[in-house]
């Protein structure tokens, strides 16, 4: 794509009043977005936009510079790719209103399993239960080669990611607003780690674009989209994450649910997914076999085996953590190692590099 195609992909992309049905219209008639950005009032309405449209387009070119925020995406290091890039995720592009541009911060040139990859979203206000569910789900879904998809928003978002990482895999997040605003701020360090090393920030939305309430059900299709299906480990029934859910349906993918305590408020939205089809899961294996995932190998935990000349009883613990994350107490009971003898098994593996404790929890490295 040249250059000046380029810049107005760019600022139709920054125009709030275009969208990805109304873009294809323009390419449609103009054939190119330059042509497109550079018609006449006159030519605009013949293709059906709006005279009211028209005129807010018109008054956001007058004060709109391309080549400026051009610079000014370049400056931030955020990369773009269109419909035509071959590097466009294939999954998204497939449903119906997917973004014509993606704003991407974070190397988008390397080989990320794409084909591999699982939405795992909820509430933003995480229970224990919730937090301790996600993270058993997540930690399996990584073991058996899966990209983790969330929104990088307060609670299972958050965990999912964090998770994610600590099991040694890679994940994405899908902003509802522009890709250069960390939003919520909390996350700062959540945001700069994928980033830098473990995954992509994307964002349909332009730089500079702050949250707000009305972009996060747009920004929950993409969220869907790029993933084979969606998991739903906690939320309300009036939770943001049922709308990711049903647009995954609408879209054909898999919706899973977790069930939570029936006394639990955030256990209500999830009961209802089930109810109306949503497959109910309680390991990572269930998500697995439900996305026909269930045979992929985990190469890393064999080489983990191989490498270390393990015991019989790390053995034991290496087979127990490959499907969840585990506090030491459960380790104790389904390992069936006498609690005086765990703790120095559990620091050698940790040591050797095997192993590694976050928040109470045993997981694989």
């Amino acid at each position: 794509m040249d250059h000046k195609e380029l810049l107005a992909w760019l600022s139709f992309s920054s125009f709030p009043g275009i969208g990805p049905l109304r873009f294809k219209l323009l390419l449609n008639y103009f054939q190119t977005a330059e042509r497109a950005w550079n018609a006449s009032q006159k030519e605009l309405l013949e293709v059906g936009l709006s005279q009211n449209l028209v005129n807010k387009l018109w008054d956001f070119k007058r004060t709109f510079s391309s080549e400026k925020y051009f610079q000014e995406v370049a400056k931030k290091d955020i990369k773009i790719i269109t419909w035509n890039d071959p590097l466009y995720p294939k999954r998204l592009k497939e449903i119906s209103d997917s973004p014509f541009l993606l704003y991407i911060k974070g190397d988008i040139n390397k080989n990320w399993n794409w084909e591999r990859a699982v939405a795992v979203v909820g509430t933003r206000k995480i229970t224990s239960y919730g937090r301790a569910v996600t993270r058993k789900i997540v930690s399996g879904l990584v073991y058996s080669g899966c990209l983790i998809i969330s929104g990088l928003a307060y609670g299972v978002d958050a965990v999912a990611h964090e998770t994610a990482i600590d099991s040694g895999g890679n994940t994405f997040g899908v902003l509802g607003c522009g890709v250069d605003i960390i939003h919520p701020v909390s996350n700062t360090e959540l945001y700069w780690q994928i980033v830098h090393e473990k995954g992509l920030m994307i964002s349909e939305y332009p730089v500079g674009q702050f949250a707000a309430k009305g972009l996060f059900p747009a920004r929950n299709r993409i969220v869907s989209g790029l993933s084979l299906g969606v998991v739903v480990t906690e939320g309300a029934e009036d939770s943001g994450s049922l709308i990711t859910a049903r647009l995954a349906l609408e879209q054909g993918k898999e919706v899973f649910a977790v069930p939570g305590p029936i006394t639990s408020e955030l256990s209500g939205g999830t009961f209802k997914l089930i109810r109306e089809g949503a497959t109910p899961v309680s390991h990572a294996q269930d998500v697995l076999e439900g996305l026909k995932l269930s045979n992929y190998p985990i190469n890393q935990l064999t080489n983990k085996r191989e490498e270390n000349n393990l015991s019989k009883d790390e053995k034991k613990i290496v087979e127990l953590l490959t499907n969840e994350n585990l506090h030491i107490d459960d380790l104790i009971i389904k390992a069936q190692i006498p609690s005086f003898k765990i703790g120095s098994i559990l620091t050698m593996m940790e040591l050797k590099g095997i192993v590694k404790n976050r928040s109470g929890l045993w997981m694989l490295c």
